[in-house]
């Protein structure tokens, strides 16, 4: 019987279930679109946590229907980090809003939580720089605006991964990486940061137990076994998205860094685990724990990377722009730098300098611009934020970083990787994985399940299966000459007028 295994990606744009074969091979996905809601009423957007799972166990049901007389060994599941939702323990039932990691609304209480730490002590348990983004912020956020949620019934606080993962399985768990952005788990400890929790008066309980990222929490249930589904095929949170697509790219030693072009956009890299530094607070880094055993990974995101492309889709066409004509309008632009800066802070900006007051700008337009301009100049700005953040990254590590591993949707862009290329002087390489965070979730349930030895067998299998697929690795260099121009313009003018833009934001 021919056995497979199976990736989850709960993204922000779409959700993905792909089917594997054992040498990681992709032998089909299946996409849904992730629905995102809004009420009005309380200024916040959410998810239908019912109609979540609906969706993506109707892909799943989708994906696997070619493989009826297949054995299912693992399901991995891998998430956006910061979403999440309360849920009653006993029964499941969901008990809040389920919160995207992007929605502002928690910023009151971003600050309330900085006011009552000091922001090195919690960044050496955590690994993090407070923000509106992580899970605490947003319980706070649930106690003050929809208080029932967390009195009585023993509530849970759940990742997008731990509810999927719940529904398959009936049992409640966080893996490591999603904890470790709930800013309430200690990296350090590995463990929840109870006396921290208890500071602010949740729930004991709150959380529930973390396991290592692939690690099964269970079989699945048995309403849903049938087909290739057994109670024996083993589930696992695979955990952040950025993360599992680590292992997909064979990214889980130091040296390696790559570059995950999404809605938001991450740049990740891999060190050893060990006791954080001022310095590495000062890079303006986050940290958290690897999927790979005895390491930290180190990121740097920004969050309206393909979300500015998304944008200004909408803001030039109505309907919106399809993605045929952005393609075109990239076709349509002149060579070289537009001079136009671009600030990509639709929604604040990340590392290396968190500022959840930033707000997005163009500087240097003229009436000769156009729209091909406008949209070029979108993929010069984030492009200038990813060096920054490897600049940041260098100035830590101590090395520098001539390579970057590339995967993820922007990627079918030419212009925007030429443009990344030409901005950061390096050289990108593209190792042809199709679906990097997909893959990943596949092969960490993989690891857990016993179906590989450990990282580096389930990264090989992945290397072999893309060999076999015939799947074609590019490569794509910088051009010397734009490069100098890039250059002068990060140097001369987006570097230097970051420190304007946030003293003008922060008095708005």
């Amino acid at each position: 019987m021919k056995t497979v295994t199976v990736g989850i990606d709960i993204g922000t744009t779409n959700s993905k279930v792909g089917v594997f074969s054992e040498d990681g091979r992709q032998l089909g996905v299946v996409s849904r679109p992730t629905e995102t809601l809004r009420d009005e009423r309380l200024g916040m957007s959410y998810y239908e946590p019912e109609r979540m799972w609906a969706s993506l166990h109707s892909a799943l049901q989708e994906a696997l229907e070619p493989f009826a007389d297949a054995r299912v060994a693992s399901i991995g599941i891998a998430s956006m980090a910061e979403s999440g939702l309360v849920v009653e323990r006993s029964t499941g039932a969901p008990r809040s809003p389920f919160l995207p990691w992007f929605d502002t609304c928690s910023e009151p209480q971003a600050a309330l939580i900085k006011r009552e730490s000091d922001p090195f002590e919690r960044f050496v348990r955590s690994g993090l720089h407070g923000s509106f983004k992580l899970g605490l912020a947003k319980l706070l956020w649930i106690r003050e605006h929809a208080s029932d949620a967390l009195v009585g019934g023993d509530p849970v606080w759940l990742s997008a991964s731990g509810w999927i993962a719940y529904k398959l399985t009936g049992v409640m768990a966080f893996d490591d990486s999603l904890a470790a952005r709930t800013y309430a788990y200690r990296i350090d400890r590995r463990a929840w940061d109870v006396e921290w929790v208890r500071h602010f008066g949740l729930p004991e309980g709150l959380f529930p137990e973390t396991v290592p990222g692939g690690a099964p929490i269970g079989g699945v249930l048995s309403e849903l076994c049938g087909g290739p589904l057994s109670a024996s095929t083993q589930v696992a949170i695979a955990g952040h998205d950025h993360v599992a697509a680590a292992l997909a790219v064979g990214a889980i030693r130091p040296g390696a860094v790559y570059d995950s072009m999404g809605t938001a956009e991450t740049l990740v890299g891999t060190l050893d685990a060990r006791e954080l530094t001022r310095d590495d607070f000062a890079s303006g880094l986050s940290f958290g724990v690897h999927i790979a055993p005895g390491r930290y990974f180190w990121m740097g995101g920004q969050s309206s990377s393909g979300g500015s492309v998304e944008w200004l889709r909408d803001v030039l066409g109505d309907p919106a722009l399809s993605y045929e004509q952005v393609l075109a309008l990239c076709d349509a632009a002149a060579p070289g730098p537009t001079g136009v800066l671009y600030f990509p802070y639709l929604a604040g900006s990340g590392a290396p300098l968190p500022d959840s007051k930033m707000r997005a700008g163009f500087v240097g337009l003229a009436k000769s611009h156009g729209r091909a301009d406008l949209m070029k100049a979108v993929l010069e700005g984030t492009a200038y934020q990813l060096e920054m953040m490897k600049r940041s990254a260098e100035r830590l590590t101590g090395e520098s970083i001539d390579r970057l591993l590339v995967v993820g949707g922007g990627t079918r862009n030419p212009l925007w990787l030429s443009v990344k290329a030409d901005i950061t002087g390096c050289e990108l390489s593209l190792p042809g994985v199709p679906e990097a965070s997909l893959l990943g979730a596949a092969l960490a349930a993989g690891i857990g399940a016993g179906v590989y030895a450990d990282a580096e067998q389930a990264v090989e299998a992945a290397r072999r299966g893309l060999a076999a697929d015939g799947a074609a690795a590019r490569t794509i260099a910088p051009d010397a000459e734009r490069a100098a121009a890039y250059r002068a313009l990060y140097e001369r003018g987006f570097a230097p007028l970051q420190a304007p833009l946030r003293a003008f934001f922060a008095g708005a």
